[in-house]
């Protein structure tokens, strides 16, 4: 969990603090989903291009042209005109007359551009809901000469577009504020004006404005800086030759290399007067793209969903479960915010996705890490005691060892050497270790012959069982052969001891099955893979048993049951901590 929170935080931390490289993200993630959306039909773009200015005689157009434009498109139907050129001169041959009274019989809109120490105009009326809102704020414009811009059925706006953190334009403030008020775009202008209406409406909320309202037009979403979201709606053109403007509100302008700055976009490098169409196109389409107020919340909420999901399922479960789990968190978040920003609502979850992996990969580091030393403490803890073959499945398995200790049904063997501590005190010690090592690995190799696990070693006694860590269906009958198997192995081994002229080693063993609870017990720092339980003492007691019984092997009646086949009956005996006397049997020796 530490680990957890700490990958969390950090890579939380682009989205809380919106990092530039987060931004430019989710910007151009909003870019290639956001719809584009259809034309309204309500507005064409007049483009005065370059063959049109040589064949004018060059730039700039008189205005006495202008004005003879001006009249073409009236006469041709358009119900207004927009001029996303800008007049801050007199013209030097005296059209500025004729260019004003064209504008006087249609509604009329010129451009304002930002100037930093140009002037600010009259502010348009507004009304504010709510508290007073910061917007964005206009510097200074270059202003249209007076007879222009005090024609009856003029208005001005700001064309000018702020760029974003990678410098490109795609969101245009509707509103623009100034110490005197508020001013309006160049687009947004366009349809105050042809919807002849006096005031906005701005409402605002306690992170900034909401939304601008037009009489006439449903409210526009906008994010806390009146900026609207443009989506890029190819115009409507007509042009010189042919003026194909009926009923449409003619938005004019040129192309000419070096007239007018082209701006970088989303869909590439376009003019002021394609801008400022494409804006008004936007404002009238439905589910209008917008940042919610919200946005981050919702964002936050999607990631620190997705990525716990993902960190959970792989941590606890196996890979196939996580790999599962991630590739449906992150396709269900790539689908939740596809769909949301197709419906306009800009929600960004190309962080949560690219958290996902990040913190899925850190997830599947430490889950190896964490196997691969689950793996070499098996291999650790159990090539000793067990067949290679079965360390190797349970390296590959853990899950089939337990750990914390688990109740089982299982097979136990113990043996002891007779005659040890005369053996001890008859020969050097490095005799004694060289005799006890050959007996005890003789007693080994017949349980890795018959797959079980050596439990422990008890100075010269020996400890095993069956049916742990992996189930074993004949755990009994293996039990009893590996009994019958250390008893060979031993015969073989006296042979050399006598051959080499040492004493021959007697043993008692002990089997008996039942429950008991078997995993890893001891310490936090010191443990063992071990079992106990009433079985297991049972075992150990009918090993010490064999003495008294003069017999090499004494087996217990749960385990008898199971190989009738070659055990029988030797007595009832009474043995330590047993109130009742056992039923006893031993095997023989000859079945193998």
């Amino acid at each position: 969990m530490k680990k957890f929170l700490i990958i969390l935080s950090l890579l939380s931390i682009p989205l809380i603090f919106q990092w530039d490289m987060y931004q430019v993200l989710k910007l151009r993630t909003f870019d290639n989903l956001v719809l584009p959306g259809t034309s309204s039909g309500y507005f064409s773009v007049l483009n005065i291009t370059e063959e049109d200015i040589n064949r004018e005689g060059g730039y700039p157009l008189p205005r006495y042209r202008l004005a003879e434009i001006q009249h073409d498109l009236l006469e041709h139907g358009a119900i207004g005109v927009g001029w996303a050129i800008g007049f801050p001169h007199p013209d030097r041959l005296g059209g500025d007359e004729a260019f004003a009274y064209s504008m006087s019989f249609s509604k009329t809109v010129l451009p304002l551009f930002e100037y930093s120490n140009g002037e600010y105009p009259d502010t348009v009326g507004t009304v504010i809901l709510g508290e007073e809102a910061g917007g964005f704020k206009a510097s200074g414009t270059l202003q249209n000469i007076p007879i222009l811009r005090e024609s009856a059925w003029t208005e001005q706006g700001i064309a000018t577009a702020p760029v974003d953190i990678d410098n490109l334009v795609r969101r245009i403030p509707l509103l623009y504020k100034t110490p005197d008020g508020w001013l309006a775009s160049f687009g947004t202008q366009i349809l105050k004006t042809l919807l002849d209406v006096d005031t906005y409406v701005i409402k605002t909320n306690e992170n900034g404005i909401e939304e601008v309202r037009v009489r006439g037009l449903p409210p526009v979403k906008t994010d806390s800086l009146g900026r609207k979201w443009v989506s890029w709606i190819v115009p409507h053109e007509t042009s010189l030759q042919n003026m194909d403007v009926e009923g449409k509100f003619v938005i004019v302008g040129t192309d000419a290399a070096g007239i007018m700055p082209q701006l970088a976009t989303p869909v590439g490098l376009l003019e002021p007067h394609y801008i400022q169409a494409a804006l008004a196109e936007s404002i009238l389409q439905p589910n209008s793209p917008h940042i919610p107020d919200y946005a981050l919340a919702v964002e936050l909420a999607i990631f620190i969903t997705t990525v716990s999901l993902v960190w959970a399922a792989i941590v606890n479960f196996n890979i196939l479960i996580g790999a599962t789990i991630f590739v449906v968190t992150i396709l269900g978040a790539a689908a939740l915010g596809v769909t949301l920003i197709q419906k306009g609502i800009l929600i960004d979850v190309t962080w949560a996705i690219i958290s996902q992996i990040l913190a899925s990969t850190v997830a599947y580091f430490i889950n190896f890490r964490t196997q691969y030393r689950l793996r070499q403490q098996i291999k650790k803890q159990f090539e000793h005691y067990l067949d290679p073959r079965q360390v190797k499945r349970l390296q590959k398995n853990p899950d089939l060892l337990k750990l914390g200790g688990e109740t089982r049904y299982c097979t136990f063997l113990f043996t002891d050497v007779r005659g040890f501590t005369a053996l001890s005190e008859s020969l050097p010690p490095e005799k004694v270790t060289y005799i006890m090592n050959k007996a005890l690995t003789a007693q080994q190799a017949a349980v890795q012959q018959y797959s079980g696990t050596v439990d422990k070693y008890i100075g010269d006694a020996m400890m095993a069982f069956w049916n742990a860590p992996f189930d074993q269906d004949d755990h009994e009958k293996l039990g009893v052969d590996c009994a019958l198997q250390i008893v060979e192995n031993l015969k073989e081994l006296n042979e050399e001891l006598q051959a080499e002229g040492l004493a021959p080693v007697a043993i008692g063993i002990g089997v008996n099955s039942g429950a008991a609870v078997i995993g890893n017990m001891g310490s936090n720092t010191r443990f063992d893979y071990t079992a106990i339980g009433d079985a297991v003492n049972t075992a150990a007691r009918l090993e010490s048993a064999t003495k008294d019984q003069n017999a090499t092997l004494l087996i217990g009646k749960s385990t008898a049951n199971k190989c009738k086949r070659y055990c029988r009956f030797v007595n009832d005996i009474s043995v330590k901590g047993k109130s009742d006397k056992l039923q006893v049997f031993t095997a023989s020796l000859d079945v193998l």
